[in-house]
């Protein structure tokens, strides 16, 4: 996983949040604030995922950073410019093999603008359509992930996480009460996101119901 010192995070050192922001006001607020034996104790988190983000706390402040920094590209010596190769410009689109029944290929061929173009346009709907459950699904993945983390082996870890993939947010609550403060926060923070996109989801599927009833 690639980080840059803009990447938000969170780290704790054990139960106790440190500090919240960009990667590199972190960084430098656990080497700040953190003793030097009690440094492989702390855990930063990615605030978009929750994944863990390795910091090499070897060294001073300066040390530290400037390994966050990532190395500036070389550009092109004796003040030459790339030659531009021939052909279509590349717009970012990449080719991957796709297996489909004769019929698929049969239907795909007869749209406007041929295959490649059909499927991007499939893909882009399924994209919007699915757009909030997509979202509370990532949210809870987050959540989870960050959970097993900090609050594995804690009471009511494993009734909370039913709850948060269940959608039952008073439950979830209810069995976090006796966690740890700074844990229980972030937890519900991250899971927030998850309850408030799966009460839109559900709305929506309750009018879409609706309107088919009608």
């Amino acid at each position: 996983m690639n980080e840059t010192t803009e990447t938000e995070v969170t780290a704790f050192l054990k139960e106790c949040r440190i500090a919240s922001g960009r990667l590199s006001a972190v960084a430098a607020e656990v080497v700040k604030s953190v003793a030097g034996e009690q440094l492989s104790d702390v855990l930063i988190f990615d605030n978009t995922d929750s994944r863990i983000v390795e910091v090499d706390f070897r060294g001073g402040r300066d040390e530290v950073l400037r390994r966050l920094t990532p190395p500036t590209p070389e550009a092109p010596g004796d003040g030459q410019t790339p030659r531009r190769k021939r052909g279509r410009p590349k717009l970012g689109v990449v080719a991957r093999e796709v297996t489909l029944l004769p019929r698929h290929w049969e239907w795909l061929a007869s749209q406007p603008g041929g295959a490649s173009v059909a499927l991007r346009k499939l893909v882009e709907d399924a994209r919007r359509d699915n757009s909030h459950r997509d979202r509370v699904r990532h949210a809870r993945e987050s959540t989870y992930r960050f959970m097993s983390a900090m609050a594995g082996d804690l009471p009511g870890f494993e009734e909370a996480a039913r709850a948060l993939f269940a959608a039952e947010e008073t439950i979830f609550r209810s069995e976090m009460a006796s966690w740890p403060e700074d844990i229980r926060s972030h937890a519900e923070k991250l899971a927030e996101v998850a309850f408030t996109n799966a009460r839109t989801a559900t709305r929506g599927g309750e009018a879409e119901g609706a309107s088919a009833a009608d």
